[in-house]
């Protein structure tokens, strides 16, 4: 006999056969055992599912010659002919290639015809969404009102492309993917029958690039027994495929682990060595880290069987991402999938993915130092602009612990003598309450996340500082900027205010947005913090240019006065 591909070989004849789509044949054998049988079905799914194999065994369980049934033998005339598509009473049309109105009213005048030998003529339009505006009008009447021994069935990739008048005239059924678990267990059964020696990373390997579809998978099987015989090992399977190797994505999580930023990029170029996409392998990577999360927040009492149904992996690999696991914290995994997932999408943009895929590596890296070194590091003075001002240093490092401020408060006045010894213990309750808070430090806090989240700084500049209760920021905003309001008051802008403060005060902190009324006082913005450093700044520049001997020297010789002093930055960005 000759070759056949196993999608074929290993087609299902039954219902009982059908995989992963319960819910459309326990309603189809429903509806033949009760008699009620539409004359028109709609099938709907992505490629690979079962839509025509379905669409077969119902027109063979409505012919069989013990039916109609709900259960075909798969063994009489009718259903062998079904089989090998030779039955007369069963007319297949690939609606890509008959798209025009003659196809269709060559359909209209041969439904009048009663079957040959079974109780139904069935009708299969594969991809009906390419037929035509004209050709679906054509069939919109006979579709409504077929000869009651006339069933049509329609199978489409596309469900959006089908006119409403024909939805409205089919019983329509969505054929879901089909999960990995099934499509490995499928696929360990054809290994069986073609006696095929396949371990379970590579099953696991097949099952994740068929991406939900059992022809997907069985045709990839046969490309892997093409290339390695009988026996298929994974290191072969990961070549035919092209897919990262799993271990670089390990070595991707071990660098993060040891906080090794170096180790982090030299595994992103020995992924450029070896030829891979970075793309699918960031993709590898945040699925992993998603895996990783969902052990995390699994007892470690209840592992493994509590995971079978939440992660697909082998259980070789299972063990290593628990090792690996243990080795981080559910916030550390949080924060590394936001930082992976904001990298996959920002490769689909940029035309250096490697130079994005780099950064992201090196800020995975550090996001675990400093979030594991944040309570004894103090604030990394690793930007000029941030540690410009020497002045306010000692303010700043004294908020993050609340008790030296009252002693400092209760040494400052020293005229009253007896009075002062006596508040000390209600100290602690002042330092809850409203203070004002240093306008440099939340410049600091600003300029941080302006650096780091340069899409949340922005809104953060509108607000005006007013004090800080705890661990809280109060900012006020007038009712005009009730858009920056809520922008800043985000998941992600009291993430990146919490992650400035880690690192410049020792300790996170949150927003809480009050609203400025006229009446209360509150500190000025960001911006205009910004102006005021930068006039007194011009005008120290042009004391100092005015007392200097030769500046004095020109303007004795020439006449005049120094009006304005600029500094070759601003000519540059003037020119």
């Amino acid at each position: 006999m000759d070759y056949q591909v196993s999608a074929r070989k290993f087609r299902p004849g039954t219902f009982e056969d059908v995989i992963g789509q319960s819910h459309v044949v326990q309603t189809l054998i429903n509806s033949i055992t009760t008699k009620r049988i539409a004359h028109a079905f709609l099938f709907s799914g992505t490629r690979g599912v079962g839509k025509t194999t379905v669409a077969r065994i119902m027109a063979k369980a409505l012919n069989c010659e013990q039916g109609p049934t709900g259960t075909p033998c798969d063994r009489c005339a009718n259903c062998v002919e079904i089989t090998q598509g030779t039955s007369t009473d069963v007319i297949e049309i690939d609606g890509a290639s008959n798209t025009g109105v003659d196809d269709v009213r060559e359909i209209r005048e041969n439904v009048k015809f009663t079957p040959f030998r079974g109780k139904y003529r069935v009708y299969i339009i594969d991809e009906v969404h390419m037929l035509s505006n004209s050709a679906f009008n054509a069939l919109l009447k006979t579709l409504e009102e077929p000869p009651p021994h006339v069933v049509f069935i329609f199978a489409t990739t596309e469900i959006h492309k089908i006119p409403a008048t024909i939805l409205s005239r089919c019983q329509h059924y969505n054929f879901r993917r089909i999960s990995r678990a099934e499509i490995i267990q499928r696929l360990r059964h054809v290994a069986s029958a073609d006696e095929l020696t396949v371990d379970d990373r590579s099953l696991a390997a097949l099952a994740r690039a068929a991406e939900g579809s059992m022809r997907d998978a069985l045709c990839l099987l046969d490309q892997a027994v093409a290339f390695g015989g009988k026996t298929i090992r994974h290191d072969d399977l990961q070549t035919l495929l092209g897919a990262v190797p799993h271990e670089q994505v390990r070595a991707m999580v071990g660098a993060i682990v040891a906080q090794d930023g170096a180790s982090a990029i030299r595994v992103i170029a020995t992924l450029l060595d070896q030829g891979h996409d970075l793309r699918a392998y960031v993709s590898d990577v945040v699925e992993y880290l998603r895996n990783l999360l969902i052990i995390s927040i699994v007892p470690a009492g209840q592992r493994p069987d509590a995971l079978a149904g939440l992660v697909d992996l082998a259980d070789e690999d299972l063990r290593q991402a628990i090792a690996d696991a243990s080795a981080l914290t559910t916030d550390h995994l949080q924060d590394l999938f936001r930082i992976f997932s904001q990298c996959e999408e920002t490769l689909r943009a940029t035309s250096h993915p490697r130079f994005a895929l780099e950064a992201a590596a090196v800020r995975a890296t550090r996001l675990t130092a400093s979030q594991t070194a944040a309570p004894t590091t103090p604030a990394a003075p690793d930007r000029p602009t941030v540690t410009a001002r020497p002045a306010p240093t000692p303010v700043t490092a004294a908020r993050p612990t609340p008790a030296p401020l009252p002693r400092a408060t209760a040494s400052t006045p020293a005229s009253p003598p007896p009075a002062t010894p006596t508040p000390p213990p209600a100290a602690p309750a002042p330092q809850r309450t409203a203070a004002p808070f240093p306008e440099n430090t939340w410049e600091k806090v600003v300029e941080r996340i302006e650096q780091q989240y340069p899409n949340i700084a922005p809104f953060l500049a509108m607000g005006r500082m007013t004090s800080v209760e705890g661990d809280r920021f109060l900012v006020a905003y007038p009712p005009t900027a009730s858009v920056a309001a809520t922008r800043i008051q985000t998941d992600d802008a009291q993430r990146a205010v919490a992650d400035a403060s880690v690192a410049l005060l020792g300790r996170p902190m949150r927003i809480q947005v009050i609203e400025l009324s006229g009446a209360q006082s509150a500190g000025p913005t960001v911006a205009q913090l910004r102006a005021e450093k930068e006039r007194a700044q011009k005008q120290t520049l042009l004391q100092q240019t005015k007392s200097h001997p030769l500046v004095k020297q020109a303007v004795d010789v020439f006449g005049g006065d120094v009006v304005e002093v600029r500094s070759p930055r601003e000519e540059d960005k003037r020119g």
